[in-house]
């Protein structure tokens, strides 16, 4: 089951964000000036989970209006054909391609590997799948390329709510932020220039968002920034 925690912003005032704790991964939720974002997907297996987690934040899975996915993987796009939904799906190009069944993850490269041998666990969702490119805007949300763990990785940012929605970029533990590492990434100087990028030319915000490890709730860009001047 998950638990969906509602994210303070600054001040205590109530975010609009919601974060779907699915055990490993996570996924979230966000009122978009009234329309309500679905980030990710979990695993195969996170159907129920973020249908409840969903009902817990007071919402259906019929009132998500639109899916931001953050990059092709198992456990970020796994249960998007199990929630029986009714909205689009964004993702990077390149994992848009993934996706829609219309390419395969390379061999060659040790992270494609890993996604071709899990993609039979992946049904292609019957829903329309969009490709977003850098700088596109998806409601209050501006997409970031971020490759380097994938080909198509996105991150996602609004200034209203403030949020970031990193997916695999960074990981958290223990309160700091860390590149993702080089055995689930196809490049990991490519991710150390895109968290660099990102740094440099989002907006500043609050709270960061990450796939794995617990949210930052404040000062997301600073710590972004931070981590920019390590790696």
């Amino acid at each position: 089951m998950a638990t969906a925690t509602q994210l303070e912003a600054e001040s205590g005032v109530e975010s609009g964000v919601w974060w779907l704790d699915l055990g490993g991964v996570n996924a979230y939720l966000a009122d978009d000036n009234g329309d309500l974002v679905l980030v990710d997907a979990g695993t195969p297996r996170s159907g129920q989970a973020i249908a409840e987690g969903i009902r817990e934040a007071g919402y259906r899975v019929f009132d998500v209006d639109r899916v931001l996915v953050t990059h092709y993987d198992l456990d970020h796009v796994g249960a998007l054909s199990k929630l029986g939904l009714d909205a689009p799906v964004y993702a990077g190009r390149a994992d848009a391609e993934v996706l829609a069944g219309q390419r395969n993850p390379p061999a060659t490269n040790h992270k494609g590997l890993l996604q071709r041998v899990s993609r039979p666990f992946v049904s292609t969702p019957d829903l329309p799948i969009r490709p977003v490119v850098e700088g596109d805007r998806i409601g209050s949300f501006t997409a970031y390329h971020t490759p380097g763990h994938s080909p198509g990785h996105m991150a996602y940012v609004a200034e209203s709510p403030s949020v970031a929605f990193l997916g695999d970029l960074v990981r958290e533990e223990n309160g700091e932020l860390s590149a993702s590492p080089w055995a689930i990434s196809y490049d990991t100087d490519e991710v150390a220039q895109s968290i660099r990028r990102l740094a440099r030319h989002a907006p500043d915000f609050e709270m960061a968002a990450m796939g794995h490890g617990t949210p930052i709730m404040r000062n997301g860009g600073e710590r972004l920034r931070e981590l920019a001047d390590r790696v």
